[in-house]
């Protein structure tokens, strides 16, 4: 899809916010208020403080003024902004939408141009007055507010606020949409930094991790240390105008074989791997740190970006996967599980009987208590194995798989390679997926390959996999 017509689509978003919100009966519409000269009811602001913020807020976008004197004006609303209440802040929210938006008219006569083109320089000429229609002020003020320092930070601070919003309230859309809009450029993987973090980095940096660990909880310092030893790495994708926090960060473990499990990872009296050996690199967890930036995708970057500096410092290393966690497969398995299991043979739904007490989703969970304890033979094991399999290499959703771990490496061209038994047996790990984990297989030589696969809605697994599939 070219940029006009992506732009075309957020025009929906830009124009809702410029068409002006309703009153609901219970609260006045903002024009009224800007109007008006009494407060009413729960309204944040009174009208005259209203009026006080929009001129200020006009003051930030004046085209009369360099981006510096704007930012300085920035910086003073974003000072107030740190202090106001959440009602005070969404007044601020609708002001943005609502007095800065585009113009609507011209906005859509600006696509209807671009829909009648009848050539290809018409199309062009359209395009470009599209352009220039959707650059409004409020592109200005949001730009302005990324001058000062911490004001990037500000700006997606604000939109995790935004998307923390019930998703019935849809009247700051229009806000939320141009936000995700100017981020996708701002954060261009082109911008960013890749950077090694260790345990000499800044003492303020490595909070950071402990903080925005998503995967597995970082418990201590000593912990943290166990993973930033010398057969460790941790890599993290850094924005200078956010120089102090990762965007995203990878930790990795170097060592001479697919992992199976998280416990020896996680081992602080464990003995760092020996290097010289090293053929394999497990990425063990990848956390995202920013709400705000959601939408604006450079995991698989990440991933790439790593893969090739790990390359270069050791030529050794053949082998690229993950140990990932399976996070959807117990809700999948206690609303789907039945149909699943009814695929087995008769035999073997006979030895599940006999063991669990019947052939039922919720009986096969019961029966997977004490995941640790069950041998490689056990009925219950190899019936979990099964639906597991089924979950990560068969079953999908418009085409995509339905664990949003899967979606993350498969599309970025790994394969499903293997299922460890109680890998994870935290209590997270046994309440997501009964202690199961999953290693991805990112085959350097076959990504293309995978991905065409994953565009055909075929999920590329390995032949271990596909076996499990068949029970």
């Amino acid at each position: 899809m070219g940029w006009a017509a992506e732009w075309i689509e957020q025009t929906k978003l830009w124009v809702r916010g410029a068409e002006g919100e309703k009153g609901d009966g219970q609260h006045r519409p903002l024009a009224q208020r800007l109007e008006a000269t009494l407060r009413r009811g729960q309204e944040a602001l009174s009208p005259r403080e209203l009026r006080r913020l929009l001129q200020d807020m006009q003051q930030v976008a004046d085209t009369a003024l360099s981006d510096v004197e704007g930012g300085r004006h920035a910086q003073v609303l974003m000072d107030w902004y740190g202090k106001a209440e959440a009602p005070v802040r969404k007044d601020f929210w609708l002001l943005a939408i609502e007095k800065f938006g585009p113009d609507a008219k011209a906005l859509q006569a600006a696509r209807e141009r671009y829909d009648k083109a009848g050539s290809d320089v018409e199309r062009s000429e359209a395009e470009m007055s599209l352009r220039r229609a959707l650059v409004s002020s409020r592109t200005r003020l949001l730009q302005r507010f990324a001058q000062p320092k911490g004001g990037m930070g500000f700006l997606v601070d604000m939109r995790a606020e935004l998307l923390a919003l019930p998703k019935a309230d849809q009247h700051y859309v229009a806000l939320d949409a141009e936000l995700e809009h100017l981020f996708s450029s701002w954060f261009d993987v082109a911008l960013l930094e890749l950077k090694s973090l260790n345990w000499d980095s800044p003492a303020s940096l490595l909070e950071k991790l402990i903080q925005y660990e998503a995967v597995h909880d970082i418990r201590s310092w000593a912990d943290l240390k166990n993973r930033l030893d010398s057969d460790r790495r941790c890599y993290g994708f850094f924005h200078p105008r956010m120089p102090n926090v990762p965007l995203i960060f990878v930790e990795v473990a170097l060592l001479d074989k697919m992992a199976g499990s998280m416990a020896p990872l996680l081992d602080e009296a464990a003995a760092a791997a020996d290097l010289a050996k090293a053929n394999t690199a497990i990425f063990y967890s990848i956390s995202n740190t920013q709400t705000g930036l959601k939408g604006v995708s450079f995991g698989d970057s990440l991933i790439k970006h790593v893969v090739e500096t790990l390359t270069q410092e050791f030529p050794k290393l053949k082998q690229f996967a993950t140990l990932s966690p399976i996070p959807g497969l117990r809700s999948w398995l206690s609303k789907n599980g039945d149909a699943a299991l009814a695929e087995l043979d008769d035999k073997q739904k006979a030895a599940l009987e006999k063991v669990a007490g019947g052939v039922s989703a919720a009986q096969l969970l019961a029966a997977l208590d004490d995941p640790g304890s069950l041998p490689e033979k056990s009925v219950v094991r190899q019936a979990a194995m099964f639906c597991a399999a089924r979950y990560l290499g068969r079953e999908t959703a418009k085409g995509r798989p339905l664990d949003a771990v899967a979606r993350f490496h498969l599309g970025n061209g790994a394969r499903v390679e293997r299922l460890n038994w109680a890998a994870d047996l935290s209590s997270k790990g046994l309440k997501q997926s009964m202690g199961l984990m999953v290693n991805y297989l990112y085959d350097l030589k076959r990504l293309d390959k995978h991905r065409s696969l994953l565009a055909q809605s075929k999920i590329p697994v390995s032949s271990e996999i596909e076996s499990l599939c068949k029970g």
